[in-house]
Parts: C-alpha cells; structure tokens; sequence
C-alpha cells in the first residue's frame, strides 16, 4: 500500500462514516497522510480527525476513534492506532514492500500518474520569457499526469525552448493567480474570457546551447519559481556535490546493476521483505509528491524528491550484488527488483521535468 492508496482508503473511510451516519460533515476533497515523526507509532499518519473536529462538533479523539473502526481490517494494513489528541497512526504489511515494487514494475515510469485532478480545467497565458516558460510547460505536465485538462491559452501542437533572453524581463511582471484558480466538476466555470493564469516566477536567463539542455532545465527547476534560478556551470560538474549528476549517476548505477546480475545469472524478483525504510519510503511517496507539485505549481518539489531517492538508493546499491563467493539468493533478487523500482521512479520523474536518464554516464 503506497501512502498515495492510504489516503484514499482514509478518505474512503471518512465517506463511509458519513454514509451510515456515525459522523455528520462534509466529506474532504483529499486527506493528507505523512510518515510518522520521529518516535511516533508506525510507518504513516493523518491528523483528519482533527482537522474534521470542529464542522462535525464532536472531539478528534472521538471521530479518530470511528475512523479506526473502519480502516482496522483493510488489507495491507498490519495496524491502526490513535495517539495524542486524536493522530491516526498506520503500520504496514511487513510484505507492503513487496506490493510497491508490483506497483512501480506495473506502471513503469508512469507511476505517481493518477485521476485525483479529473475534472479540473486549468489554462496558463502564452509565455516567452525562458523560465517562465519551462515551469510552466512543466507544470502543465504535472496537472495532465493527474488527469486534468491543461494548457496553454493558445496551445500549438509543438513548443520550442526560446532563444536565450537578451534583457530581464519588466519586474513588475504579473504574478499567478490565486492557487485554486481552476474548474472542477461540479463547480461553475470561469467565465469564457478569463484571464489565464501566470505562475510568479523570478526570470532566469540560461541558454541551453551554453549549458545543454538537461543542466539548463534542472537550474531553472530545481529552485522554487519564485527563488532565483540555480548557478548552471557547476551543474556541468560530475561530481557528488552535483544534484542533478547524483540522479541521473543513480539512475546509470540501476542499469549497470541489473547488467551486472544478468551477467551472475539472475535478475529482479521481489520474493522476501527488503529492510530498506529510507528508500521504500521515498518510493512510495513518489505519487504524493507529484500531486503535490501539481497541485502547488511547484516542480522544484519533484527535484527535491529525486534528489532523495537518489542518495537513498546510492546508500542502498552496494547490498544489491553478492560479494565474494557469495551465490545469488532470494534476498539479491528482492534486492534487485528494489533497485530496479528507484530507477523506474528516477527516469520517470526525469522525463516530468524533461530532462533525460542516460543509461551510462
């Protein structure tokens, strides 16, 4: 169970108490589930009950408590506890490694693409200054990859990167519009001659024939829109202190892995429980995050992420292979397949930024 199917299945339960009259509110749109802090009880959380206390008119304890009613046998849940103030706390499936590696392998790198934004009608205004414009594509990305309809004002079938720019653009450049700026089912849509939306977003002034386009792409990605874009020469560096080179090294290291078992006569099957919290962790909050930055127009979300599991799965690789005389077993196999899985994530959320995954570097 990914946190992204948790929070549904919350949310599922949250419906259901309202069905059968065990709590009168209205039912949320989504509902957030983290992982635990530090010393907390189990893999994940949601503060929903209190977060539905006050319109229900009842405590959060109470309504946490009716909550867990409802979610205590679901499958692939092992546990459901309520702390402190009305927390509900999740333990996994000891086996819930294995349903994420099916999960990532299924969808390949179309994992984290989901329906949560259907119905939702977004339009950007058309754009020319260079930054403004890769964010922007990139973010109409993330919406589609949730399933909504976005665009451009003025959609051509083909966009180019536009030369480079040859002065800053006017500072008092119109900021987006509010976040929610969007037309859902079921709510009136704007008029037809709405403004188009603008994300606010400090102006960069790279030229991918200077930097290439993967390193341009990434200094105008990785800062938040509206940060100052990153320094682009020292993207250029392949070294560790590099980002964007630790995520696309990791991604290589995946490909050479699984060349290299091939070579030793196996090759990937998630067949036992792999100990491996930090990088089972950020895999399976990959669907979350792209939400996420859709939702906030925020691409540097997804870098930050594949930054992530970038060093998780460099910290994890060196357990993948035998060692020695070693002979490959079920655990290098299981080990394989979770490897496997970090790159599949890597390239995918790569290719939502449009930057490439070199299969060797």
């Amino acid at each position: 169970m990914t946190p992204a199917d948790l929070s549904l299945t919350v949310l599922h339960a949250v419906r259901r108490a309202v069905d059968d009259g065990a709590l009168r509110v209205d039912v949320p749109l989504t509902v957030k589930v983290e992982r635990a802090r530090p010393g907390g009880v189990g893999e994940y959380a949601s503060n929903v009950a209190l977060t539905l206390s006050r319109s229900a008119g009842r405590t959060a304890l109470d309504i946490a408590g009716i909550l867990e009613e409802r979610l205590r046998d679901t499958p692939g849940l092992q546990a459901v506890d309520v702390t402190g103030p009305g927390f509900l706390n999740f333990t996994l499936r000891p086996d819930a490694g294995g349903e994420l590696v099916r999960a990532v392998r299924e969808a390949g790198d179309a994992y984290g693409s989901g329906t949560a934004l259907a119905g939702v009608t977004v339009r950007f205004a058309d754009l020319t200054e260079s930054r403004a414009l890769v964010v922007t594509e990139t973010v109409v990305r993330l919406l589609r990859s949730q399933g909504a309809d976005a665009g451009f004002a003025q959609d051509t079938p083909t966009r180019q990167w536009p030369r480079a720019e040859t002065h800053a653009p006017a500072q008092d450049a119109p900021t987006h519009a509010p976040p929610r700026a969007e037309t859902q089912a079921g709510t009136r849509a704007p008029a037809p001659d709405a403004t188009p939306q603008r994300i606010h977003v400090h102006p960069g002034l790279y030229d991918p024939r200077s930097l290439g386009v993967d390193a341009a792409r990434w200094a105008l990605l990785r800062a938040a829109p509206q940060d100052r874009p990153l320094d682009g020469p020292p993207l250029l560096v392949q070294h560790e202190r590099n980002p964007l080179f630790r995520v696309r090294y990791a991604h290589s290291r995946v490909r050479r892995l699984l060349d290299n078992a091939a070579q030793l006569g196996f090759g990937p099957a998630y067949e036992i429980p792999v100990h491996a919290p930090e990088l089972l962790g950020v895999l399976g909050d990959h669907p979350v995050v792209l939400l996420t930055a859709a939702r906030h127009r925020a691409p540097d979300r997804v870098a930050r992420h594949l930054e992530a599991t970038a060093d998780a799965l460099l910290a994890f690789q060196h357990t993948v292979l035998p060692l020695g005389d070693e002979k490959p077993s079920a655990a290098h196999r299981s080990r394989l397949a979770l490897a496997e899985a970090a790159g599949t994530v890597l390239a995918g959320g790569l290719s939502v930024l449009g930057i490439s995954a070199p299969e060797r570097i």
